[in-house]
Formats: structure tokens, sequence, C-alpha cells
């Protein structure tokens, strides 16, 4: 069976307005390409990352893909600078109409350069041992480090600590000796968003 006369018909300009949507939504990472099952031609590209053109073979007697499987994919292609892609194929036909294939190319360059660039940046094969002696008495990273012990042992986080936690965590932070450093209750107290007055109430009730 013959699609509907002309590359206008109803269905492809419905392809059409979707493949620039996507295109604009993800611009300027994501293609859409229109193939034409049954011609084997493109005849639709929005935001073109591969330079192809309309009117290009669309060699789909050379995907392993059946173009009648209505999604396939996420797989990943080679684009023509060398930068990899993931494309997901959608397709529009039946047995008796071919109908059309729906094509969203991903460029994944730009993620994997920001992956890379993170991977750099956090590497530790750059970091040196904290020196002990400059740090042997940094009572605030001491606090710290306790402090985010208790908490993961809690299961919980600093945000969603309840009163009564914070409560108990002041006083465990005492029982540790957190605050025998001079300005050791202003920094709880500011970690924990509680008010000054309120860590030595804290405390006082524990001393009781």
């Amino acid at each position: 069976m013959v699609k509907n006369s002309g590359p206008d018909n109803a269905q492809l300009c419905l392809l059409k307005s979707v493949a620039d949507g996507i295109a604009a939504l993800f611009f300027p990472s994501v293609e859409v390409v229109i193939h034409d099952v049954e011609a084997d031609t493109v005849v639709y590209i929005a935001n073109n990352l591969s330079k192809r053109k309309p009117g290009d073979e669309a060699g789909l007697n050379d995907l392993k893909q059946d173009p009648l499987a209505p999604v396939t994919g996420p797989y990943e292609k080679l684009n023509w600078d060398g930068k990899k892609m993931r494309s997901v194929t959608i397709a529009t036909g039946n047995d008796d109409t071919p109908g059309y294939l729906l094509c969203i190319n991903l460029s994944t360059a730009v993620f994997e350069e920001a992956r890379n660039a993170l991977e750099m940046f956090l590497s530790v094969t750059r970091l040196q041992p904290q020196p002990e002696q400059l740090f042997k008495d940094d009572w605030q990273e001491n606090i710290n480090t306790f402090l985010h012990e208790w908490i993961r042992q809690e299961n919980t986080s600093l945000s969603a600590l309840t009163r009564e936690q914070k409560k108990t965590l002041v006083q465990n932070l005492h029982n540790e000796g957190a605050f025998r450093a001079k300005n050791a209750a202003d920094y709880i107290a500011n970690v924990l968003s509680l008010g000054r007055t309120t860590v030595y109430k804290y405390l006082r009730e524990h001393r009781i």
C-alpha cells in the first residue's frame, strides 16, 4: 500500500513538528531525523548534527534492527566528527504501510567532556596527606568528622535532624570533648542551626 501522496501528508507534518520540538528542547545536543522506510531516504532533519540532507539514502537496508519495531534502542553510533551519539529509533509503520522512522540522536560529547573534567578536578592522585603537625588540633574538623559519622549511623541528614536528635547530638559531642575549644559552642550552634542559648540548655540538661 502506498502512503498518502506527497511528502507533506498529515503523518509527516506531525512528525516534523515532533522533531522540531524535541530538537528545540534539547538544543544543541539532539538531532532528529525522519526516514521514509519505503523510499529508503532521509526526508527531514531537525538540528542537523550528522551533515546529512533530505533526499540522502537512509541506508535502512543496512540496519540490523527491524524497521517496523515500535522502539529500537538506545544504541550507540559514531558521528562524522568521531564523537559518540546515543540513538533511539521510533517506527510509525506497519506490515501494510512501511511509514517513517523517527531517529533521535543525542550527542554525548558535552556530557563526556563534563565527566572527564569532573574526574580530573576530583582526582585524588594529586592530593597530599594532611600535614599532621599543622592540623593536629583542628577542633572544627574533629567536630565535623564526629557529627557526620553520627548522622550517617542515624541514617539521616543534617537538614533533616529533629530537635530531639540535635539535643542528643550536642550531648554526644560534649561527651567527646568537643566543647573544650574556646568557640566550639558557637560553631556547633551554627552548624546545627541552633541558638547558642539552646546549646547550653541541652548541656545543662545533660549534666543534671
